[in-house]
């Protein structure tokens, strides 16, 4: 499947390690079989923990292939700084959206439903019944 017709995650997160780490259990939980359109928009342009308007907007725009974006966040400022970009209307693709689901379950669960070429909307819900997973 080529990847131009998989949806582009963007995982959010106040810590580059905390982003990279959780991209990478993701794929590898994925089977690493398709080239899936996905990046990490972590810290702030000085590297530092925090979050970026910017690198949020850049990376969207890096894995948009026009079946949508899903953006996964850790904390407060990050799901304020995507909802505000998603308000102002021309910082994201077309076709971003901000999936409520936590962030190293719903990551898993959106990386392993689009690979498989999943529209947006199948993605969105397989990352949000993450909450529902029960560990004991």
């Amino acid at each position: 499947m080529a990847d131009d017709k998989l949806v582009g995650i963007v995982l959010v997160s106040h810590s580059a390690q905390v982003a990279a780490s959780v991209a990478e259990l993701a794929r590898g939980l994925a089977g690493g079989g398709a080239a899936l359109p996905d990046a990490q928009a972590a810290g702030t342009d000085l590297r530092r923990i925090g979050t970026s308007a910017e690198l949020i907007a850049s990376a969207a725009a890096s894995v948009d292939r026009g079946a949508g974006v899903a953006v996964l966040t850790d904390l407060g400022s990050a799901v304020l700084t995507v909802k505000a970009l998603l308000a102002e209307g021309d910082e994201l693709p077309e076709g971003t959206r901000l999936v409520d689901a936590p962030f190293v379950e719903g990551a898993v669960a959106a990386v392993v439903t689009a690979s498989t070429g999943a529209d947006l909307d199948a993605v969105e819900a397989a990352a949000g019944e993450a909450y529902t997973y029960r560990k004991v």
